[in-house]
Parts: structure tokens; sequence; C-alpha cells
């Protein structure tokens, strides 16, 4: 493979460009940067800060990958934005660097689709085949589970998490952890509505663990319960399932408070 760099394109002494990366036009590489093999930044791209790329991602216009946290406790310390392969990264995405106080590293995995707009704050963590929406904006230190489909215009709070295989309807505000497997939608008091039905048929899961992860959900919702009668009765019925264990797991570990 052979390296395309572009006449117009700036990158700075230190950079490790791979075989066959292509740079655009006007794009802006800065010293501490790693870009993979196969890796394509279209036009107008600026990767600063310590950020690796791995393998096969392309980038389209006027992202930003690597600047500095918008935390005003961040002091210029080496911090990371680190993406892994096979992801696609539309215009004008921001991805910011980690802290030190959030672990140093800011994470995306593979195979995820940030579309255009998006913010990625620091710290956070995007694990794979995720796809972020147009305008989705997720404040430091949210983590996205694989599989997890966040839509259009939604604002997520710092620290929430978002578990894997679930759906974030378009314009929600989130502000609690959400469950794996649900689908969550809501003007500003938002509620889980049942199972991630659609996404996980197309998971390949079995139509009667879907019947069964929803009722699971049915039982959390219930107002006049308690949350850790709910979760023994949700073990009770049916703790048997691999995938009921993690959506326990998912609520008694969370920090937030999960939504309903």
């Amino acid at each position: 493979m052979s390296t395309k760099i572009h006449s117009t394109a700036l990158i700075e002494k230190g950079a490790e460009i791979a075989d066959g990366v292509e740079i655009g036009p006007y794009c802006v590489i800065g010293p501490n940067v790693k870009i993979g093999p196969g890796t394509k930044l279209q036009s107008h791209v600026v990767v600063s800060g310590h950020t690796t790329m791995g393998k096969e991602n392309t980038v389209f216009s006027f992202s930003t990958l690597g600047a500095v946290p918008q935390d005003l406790k961040y002091k210029g310390e080496p911090t990371e934005l680190v993406i892994g392969d096979h992801n696609t990264i539309r215009e004008c995405v921001t991805l910011n660097l980690g802290t030190v106080s959030g672990g140093g590293k800011t994470v995306i995995g593979n195979h995820n689709l940030i579309m255009a707009y998006a913010h990625l704050g620091h710290d956070c963590i995007v694990g794979n085949h995720c796809i972020i929406a147009n305008a989705v904006n997720m404040a430091g230190h949210v983590s996205i589970d694989d599989y997890a489909n966040v839509g259009g215009v939604v604002g997520i709070s710092q620290y929430v998490r978002v578990g894997k295989h679930a759906y974030i309807s378009g314009f929600t505000p989130v502000d609690r952890d959400v469950l794996p497997y649900s689908i969550l939608l809501g003007a500003r008091i938002c509620e889980i509505k049942g199972a991630n039905i659609v996404g996980l048929r197309r998971r390949g899961l079995d139509s009667s663990l879907i019947s069964i992860i929803n009722e699971s959900i049915k039982l959390w919702k219930r107002p006049d319960v308690s949350k850790e009668q709910c979760l023994l009765e949700i073990e009770s019925q049916y703790g048997e399932y691999k995938e009921v264990q993690q959506l326990v797991e998912f609520i008694r570990k969370s920090e937030n408070g999960c939504l309903k």
C-alpha cells in the first residue's frame, strides 16, 4: 500500500504515518500522532495531542481529533485519545483527549459509526459496533457498550453508562444509566419503553430470549416496588439466562441510578 499525502497537508515532525494512509488537502497532524495503515483523512481534518488511530479508519472533513479536554482542571498533561480500527467518523466530529482524574484516556473501539457534529468529551469510552448519530453530545466520563445505538441530538450527562444493545431515541436527554438491551425515549422526562426488540433481532437473539429480556425490563419498571425487590424477582424468574444476569449486574453496579 502506498501512502498518499496531499501537498497542502501539514505533518509535524514526530508524527508516525503507516503505509497506505491517505491524508487529504489542508489536514494538520500533530507531532505526537500515530495513524495506522489504510486510514483515510479526507480534508481539513485536525489530529493533535497524543492520539493513536488504528487501521482502516475514515475521517471526514473538519473533524477535530485529540484536542485538549473541555475541562478547567486540565493543565496540559500528556493524556490520550485512542481510536481502534474500521471506524467511520463523519464531518465536524470532535473527540477530546482524556484527563488525569478520568484515567487519562478517551477510547473509541472498532467498527463504530460516529455521525456529523457529534461530540465525545474527555474520558468517554465507546465499545465496538456502536452508532452515534448526528449532533449527539456526550459529556465527560460517559461509557457506551457494544452495539449501542444513540439517536440524533441526544445529550448524555457525565458518568452515565449506556448498556450493550441499547437504543436511545433522538432528542432524548439521558441523565442516568440506560439498561442493556433496552430502548429509551422521551422528552425531558424519559422512560424505558421495553426491550430494544428490533435491534436484538438484528443481532440474532432468539425471539423467546428477547421476550424474557422484555419481561425482565417490565419487572424493573414497576414504580411501586423497591430496587432490590425488583432485582430479586427478576433473578427468581429469569436468573438462569446470561443476558438477564448481565442486566441485573448492570443495575447493581450503577452509581447514578438506572432509568425506568
